[in-house]
């Protein structure tokens, strides 16, 4: 008699795998077994061939103590996940593209869906967005992406300040990495980059692919003769983005604004009146420009250097003197700063008037002088 109670091992239970060469377990019934009145079947009375020909009970198979027991293994656990910065991050690196679903939107584009982070899309990065609409059929055309999936490519990625940006237009067209980087850089950043070609009106800054501009007068607060003065070639730098023309492929940059303005240091520590010293640093038909502590510089008008007429400024002060001055104005919106060489309010005599002749004496002081 033939019977197979298990399709396979695997459907044996726990701790006790079964064998052509063991007796089947005790929850499973024979099906040629005979049974009782109730319907019950007695295993005890079935029996089968044994090779010897020999009639033996059937014994269930139990698992003695001194016997081992196998067991199944546990399955393995859940594999951690990476977080959606983890995935961005090394979509960004490899520059790879994502395919994420669109679960949400406001006036300015997309949130998409990275598990544990969601990512911006603005309507300018999508392919076929209508550039010219009303809001209504704005916000009506942004709800038709809900639910979709994009495939997207990222174009900024800041995890400190939480900013997420990609890119459907990009993906489509994919563009090399100096046009990925210029589509990344926005005003306001601080940036730092290496100093490769100067010129007299700015010198440019390599920033990593793509070239920006810092003009000669964004180099320093004070006065630059010329740019040479300030920088070199080779020269690593920190720089702020003023604006970036992607059209043109023109990045405006700045030195001197991420260094405190002097100008509002000038409005808190110099009032008008206030005494202190300067230097000369360029003297020009109207007058004379200082440079104070601070390095801004103010102008010292023609008619506040010297009493009297003098043909040129010239010819009161030269360039790098160093002279007692005191504040007339500060405007530190205009950036302007008012000097003279006057060191007080006192009227002054002006130098064309008459000299004074001797003081007129009476008559009695002639024949004083004519008796003695």
């Amino acid at each position: 008699m033939n019977w197979e109670p298990f399709a396979n091992e695997n459907d044996t239970p726990a701790g006790l795998p079964f064998t052509s060469s063991q007796s089947p377990p005790l929850h499973h019934s024979f099906p040629d077994a005979p049974s009782d009145s109730d319907g019950n079947r007695n295993i005890e009375s079935n029996t089968i061939a044994t090779p010897s020909d020999t009639q033996a009970a059937v014994e269930p198979v139990r698992a003695e103590p001194s016997e081992p027991v196998s067991t199944l293994p546990m399955p393995p656990s859940a594999p951690t996940l990476p977080s959606g910065w983890d995935t961005a991050h090394a979509s960004y690196a490899a520059g790879n593209l994502l395919e994420l679903k669109v679960v949400g939107y406001n006036r300015g584009g997309l949130l998409v869906d990275l598990g544990d982070v969601r990512g911006f899309v603005p309507a300018s990065q999508l392919v076929s967005f209508p550039r010219r609409s009303t809001e209504e059929e704005r916000m009506a055309e942004l709800a038709q992406y809900v639910g979709k999936s994009l495939r997207l490519k990222v174009i900024e990625l800041d995890r400190l300040h939480n900013r997420l940006i990609l890119s459907e237009r990009i993906a489509k067209n994919p563009v090399s990495r100096s046009e990925q980087l210029l589509n990344s850089i926005q005003p306001g950043q601080a940036l730092t980059g290496t100093i490769r070609n100067v010129t007299d009106f700015g010198a440019f800054v390599d920033l990593g692919g793509v070239e920006g501009l810092v003009h000669v007068s964004e180099m320093a607060w004070q006065r630059v003769n010329h740019p040479r003065d300030v920088c070199a070639p080779g020269m690593t730098v920190n720089v702020y983005v003023i604006d970036v023309n992607r059209e043109q492929r023109r990045i405006g940059l700045s030195l001197k604004r991420l260094a405190p303005d002097p100008w509002m240091l000038a409005a808190q520590h110099y009032k008008p009146g206030d005494i202190i010293r300067a230097t000369i640093t360029n003297v020009v038909s109207f007058g004379a420009f200082a440079r104070l502590p601070e390095g801004i510089e103010g102008l010292i008008h023609t008619s506040e250097l010297a009493e009297g007429n003098f043909l040129h400024p010239n010819d009161v002060v030269h360039e790098g003197d160093t002279v007692s001055v005191r504040v007339m104005n500060v405007d530190p919106q205009r950036q302007r700063i008012g000097l003279t060489l006057r060191l007080t309010d006192a009227p002054h005599m002006p130098a064309s008037a008459p000299l004074a002749g001797p003081p007129e004496m009476d008559d009695g002081y002639w024949n004083s002088l004519a008796s003695s």
